[in-house]
C-alpha cells in the first residue's frame, strides 16, 4: 500500500459555472451501475427533489430490495420490461415493452415535473435495437434546463457518453459469482 500525504489545501476551484440539469451515465462491465444510480435518487429525495426511476429489464411486478425500500420511502420506481433476453419468452414482446416504456420515460424527461429520472438499464433495449437512438438523444438534448437523467448499463452507445456531462466507467477487477457464489439477495437485488 502506498501511503499519501494527507491534503490540506482544496485540490480544486469552485465552478462559476450556472448551475443545470446533467446526463450521468454510469457504464462498464463492473458491479455498482444501478446501485450507484439507486444512490443518487436517495441523495436528491433526500433533498427533497423529485425522483422517477424506470427500470428496463425489470418487470413491472418486480419486488427486489430497492423496490420495497424506494416503496416506503415514496420513491416512484417502475418495472418497464420482461427480465433479461435470456429469461424471455417473447423477444417480440420485450422490444414492445421497452418501447411503450421509453415513451413513458420520455414524457417524464420531457414533462420537467421531476429534478431526477434514472433509465436503469436503458442501454441494452438501445443496443438491441429496441429503442430508437437518434429518439432518446433528442429527447436528452431538449429536456428542461433542470431535468437531470441518469443512465445506466452495459456499453452505453458513444453518441449518449459524448453528450452527457458525467461518465463513470464501472471496471470488474473481479466477481464473487465467478468463484462460484451465487447471487446475495440484498446485494445483488
Amino acid at each position: 500500500m502506498h501511503i499519501e500525504p494527507v491534503p490540506t489545501e482544496k485540490p480544486y476551484e469552485k465552478s462559476q459555472g450556472e448551475r443545470r440539469g446533467l446526463i450521468i451515465v454510469n457504464t462498464g462491465d463492473g458491479k455498482g451501475k444501478s446501485t450507484a444510480a439507486l444512490g443518487l435518487s436517495l441523495r436528491a429525495h433526500g433533498r427533497g427533489k423529485q425522483v422517477k426511476v424506470y427500470q428496463f429489464m425489470k418487470v413491472p411486478s418486480a419486488r427486489f430490495g430497492e423496490h420495497r425500500a424506494f416503496e416506503m420511502l415514496g420513491i416512484p420506481i417502475e418495472g418497464l420490461g420482461d427480465g433479461f433476453s435470456w429469461d424471455s419468452k417473447d423477444l417480440e414482446r420485450s422490444g414492445r415493452l421497452a418501447r411503450e416504456g421509453w415513451e413513458k420515460a420520455k414524457a417524464s424527461i420531457l414533462s420537467g415535473e421531476y429534478f431526477l429520472i434514472v433509465l436503469d438499464e436503458i442501454t441494452y433495449p438501445l443496443i438491441y435495437g429496441w429503442l430508437p437512438l437518434e429518439d432518446v438523444l433528442q429527447t436528452l438534448r431538449t429536456r428542461p434546463r433542470g431535468v437531470h437523467v441518469c443512465i445506466t448499463g452495459r456499453n452505453c452507445p458513444q453518441e449518449i457518453i459524448d453528450i452527457a456531462d458525467t461518465v463513470t466507467e464501472m471496471k470488474k477487477i473481479k466477481h464473487a459469482f465467478e468463484a462460484g457464489v451465487p447471487a446475495q439477495r440484498g446485494i445483488e437485488d
